[in-house]
């Protein structure tokens, strides 16, 4: 009438009831017979579950959600030892092919084309962060037709601005203006750019060139 530690059903499917625990010099867990399949631990959770597993095809080990190995990876460690995270924040876009105009007002620089956007999270030239966490963001912009006046080129997110001061001269028509910074961010804070000038007069950022880009680091 008692429940058994371990039961073994007529498809041979092994099930044990309640702790493991291996003993000895060096304890082993073997999974798998050398065979060409799949090996994996499920973890079967209540909203989720997760998995650890060998993906012999590929012969990565991964760690995913699901049981089902191969459809949603989040950590690949490839038999080289390449650690990649295939859903981790990160995006890149540049600016569109037309130039863009600024005058004295601050005006939020358009990045219109994405290069690359892992996990879906930047569009109408802001990024939102997914989760809490420090990110990694930097951004570019080559000027021209501007000439004897100061530009601030600003990072600005939910916390706080990111400010990097330039001052062009006439000898330089052509010139990158970059900032970048580790900033902390709050799930759904947000970061675009912008760039200001002292002068009326407008003055064009170059078609094709200068980035935004930022990634998740913690």
């Amino acid at each position: 009438g008692t429940t058994p530690a371990i039961s073994i059903d007529e498809n041979l499917a092994v099930k044990t009831y309640g702790d493991i625990t291996m003993t000895g010099t060096t304890p082993t867990l073997t999974i798998g017979d050398a065979g060409t399949e799949d090996a994996k631990i499920v973890f079967d959770g209540n909203a989720q579950d997760f998995h650890i597993g060998l993906d012999d095809s590929a012969d990565d080990l991964v760690i995913g959600l699901g049981s089902t190995l191969g459809t949603t990876s989040h950590i690949v460690i490839d038999e080289a030892g390449h650690v990649s995270m295939p859903l981790q924040s990160a995006f890149c876009a540049h600016i569109a092919g037309s130039d863009v105009n600024v005058d004295s007002s601050a005006t939020t620089v358009v990045y219109g084309t994405e290069r690359f956007d892992l996990n879906a999270d930047y569009a109408s030239n802001t990024f939102t962060a997914p989760v809490t966490g420090k990110y990694l963001i930097s951004a570019s912009i080559v000027h021209q037709d501007i000439a004897d006046q100061y530009i601030e080129f600003k990072l600005k997110s939910s916390n706080r601005d990111w400010t990097t001061h330039h001052e062009v001269g006439t000898s330089t028509p052509f010139n990158t203006i970059s900032v970048s910074c580790l900033i902390d961010m709050d799930a759904s804070d947000t970061v675009y750019v912008t760039v200001d000038s002292e002068s009326d007069s407008d003055w064009n950022i170059r078609a094709g060139q200068g980035h935004f880009a930022g990634y998740l680091v913690a």
